[in-house]
């Protein structure tokens, strides 16, 4: 069932859990989610990438989303990832995508208020909502990078940008980073205690996938709500249709192939999902 994308994140908040929001580049991967999120009895977050959706038949890929969360047991909400093209933004809520990441991080303080401030004019058109971002968050190995350039986010400037923005909920960098971690990260949970203190949205932690379990359960308990994973599911597919393509092939059994994709990916996320929620 479609979940309002501040509901999920406020549920989980009271049961000092957080939500899951898996990466879905095909409905092979929001099926895994999907189920797995039905077996937990738990809500979820479709997330869909500026770069799908702005691919040949994105569109159509978002609706798609926004249907089978629509139809499925559990509550589910379709997010629009990394963006910071009003365009995109607005397309992506006239395909009924709940809630969309405006990702102004790279640009000046002013200029990231400024689009949180009209992409929360878009998405109030039908109730959507908007995920901010304050501090990069770099991508693989660059924690050194963003803590060099004075990248991680500053507690005081995020209670000032949340107000001014009205974001309804904002991704932090404490050093975490997009994709593959090259050695053990080091989160500042300092910080994270300080922003928590001084911000009263929902704050989301990126580039979960390589953060040990033991580092997610200590940032649910400081206030993070809402927890992204990408790259292990990626992986997780990737490894099932390389292992089982030579053996489907023979009387291109593609369904054979897509339920284990779907499963193999069903499997990363009930995981995950019991760590957030404490129990693993």
């Amino acid at each position: 069932m479609r979940a309002s994308f501040a509901d999920l994140l406020a549920e989980a908040g009271a049961r000092r859990a957080a939500v899951g929001a898996f990466t879905c580049y095909n409905l092979e991967t929001a099926v895994g989610v999907l189920r797995a999120a039905e077996r937990r009895g738990r809500g979820v977050v479709l997330l869909l990438g500026e770069q799908s959706f702005r691919a040949a038949g994105g569109e159509l890929l978002a609706v798609a989303l926004v249907s089978v969360a629509g139809r499925a047991a559990a509550p589910a909400c379709v997010q629009l990832d990394h963006v910071s093209d009003l365009s995109l933004i607005e397309a992506a809520f006239e395909c009924g995508i709940g809630a969309v990441m405006a990702d102004g991080s790279r640009l000046p303080l002013e200029e990231n208020v400024e689009l949180v401030r009209a992409a929360g004019a878009l998405a109030r058109r039908g109730g959507g909502h908007v995920e901010a971002e304050l501090g990069a968050i770099e991508g693989d190995e660059d924690v050194a990078r963003a803590v060099a350039a004075g990248a991680l986010t500053e507690p005081d400037e995020a209670a000032d940008f949340v107000e001014r923005s009205g974001a309804d909920c904002l991704a932090v960098s404490i050093g975490n980073v997009h994709g593959v971690y090259t050695e053990p990260p080091a989160l500042d949970w300092l910080r994270l205690r300080a922003i928590r203190e001084r911000v009263g949205v929902p704050l989301s932690l990126h580039g979960a996938s390589g953060l040990p379990g033991a580092d997610v359960r200590r940032a649910i308990s400081l206030g993070i709500a809402k927890v992204n994973v990408n790259t292990e599911l990626r992986e997780r597919y990737l490894d099932v249709t390389s292992r089982l393509l030579d053996e489907v092939r023979p009387g291109a059994r593609v369904l054979e192939l897509n339920l284990a994709q779907a499963g193999a990916v069903g499997e990363v996320v009930e995981a995950k999902l019991d760590t957030y929620e404490g129990r693993s």
